[in-house]
């Protein structure tokens, strides 16, 4: 199988987007494609699906693959993936390793998968729709074109932005974890409306076609937040009386104190590691 060029390990929700998005972008031809998934089911769905070679031996994947190695699983299994990588011995190829483990740090990757160029990444869940934002780094043995082609990979699931290290945690602190805040946002503000007397679906709609036209606004103009809140906001208005509600219930607080709690259990969960 060296005509592999490209090795997933783990075929969750995060990896099928990825997989998805390099083959309708022509990136990757399925033959070229191998993905290691322990559970059958989901194994024989991404091989109808997707015409890509598939097994449940992660040994198969770092001997076959010559280009890319895509780390898609949990935090917890990783000493798991570095012992299987450790039983093989010698490559035949040197492919880069790209990680998306929260707090997997490169120096852990490093060790893991000795003389092979590692790049740690933070993607979050809106790849699964092309509206993604990644960080990725480098470690001490990617060459620039390696990280370039990191960045082609991400770039077909959304946005992606190069980051020192230092600033990954709080990465996923917030784009990695912010989709969880956005829905909660989003659903309060339908049950918001449903208390005021909207019927469930309206509420549902006008909530989340508010947050969607919000941030699209704010991208295509560039306003800071502030500046397009103060436009919203008349004297004596309703929106300043929404917004002293929100401010007397600790809302900007508790979305800062949640970015910082997610940093630290992304911390917590690299020590683990």
């Amino acid at each position: 199988m060296l005509s592999v060029k490209f090795g997933l390990i783990g075929g969750g929700v995060m990896g099928e987007a990825l997989l998805s998005r390099l083959l309708a972008a022509d990136v990757y031809k399925s033959e070229e494609i191998i993905v290691s998934e322990p559970a059958i089911a989901r194994r024989n769905f991404l091989a109808e699906k997707y015409r890509v070679n598939t097994t449940a031996d992660n040994h198969q994947v770092f001997k076959s693959v010559s280009e890319v190695i895509f780390l898609a699983v949990k935090p917890q299994v990783f000493n798991q993936i570095a012992a299987d990588f450790a039983a093989i011995g010698e490559l035949q190829s040197s492919p880069m390793v790209v990680s998306i483990l929260a707090g997997v740090t490169l120096g852990q990757l490093e060790s893991a998968f000795t003389n092979l160029p590692v790049i740690r990444a933070m993607p979050n869940t809106p790849a699964t729709v092309g509206a993604g934002m990644t960080a990725i780094c480098g470690g001490s043995k990617v060459k620039p074109e390696q990280l370039k082609l990191a960045q082609q990979l991400f770039t077909v699931v959304g946005e992606v932005v190069d980051l020192p290290e230092s600033m990954m945690d709080a990465v996923t602190g917030l784009s990695g974890s912010g989709p969880a805040y956005i829905a909660i946002l989003v659903e309060a503000l339908a049950d918001g409306g449903v208390a005021s007397g909207l019927p469930r679906a309206i509420a549902n709609q006008l909530a989340l076609q508010t947050v969607l036209g919000t941030a699209q606004l704010l991208a295509e103009t560039k306003l800071h937040p502030a500046v397009l809140k103060d436009q919203v906001t008349s004297p004596g208005g309703t929106t300043i009386a929404g917004i002293t509600a929100l401010e007397a219930g600790g809302f900007r607080a508790a979305i800062i104190n949640a970015v910082q709690r997610a940093t630290l259990r992304s911390r917590e969960l690299g020590e683990k590691a």
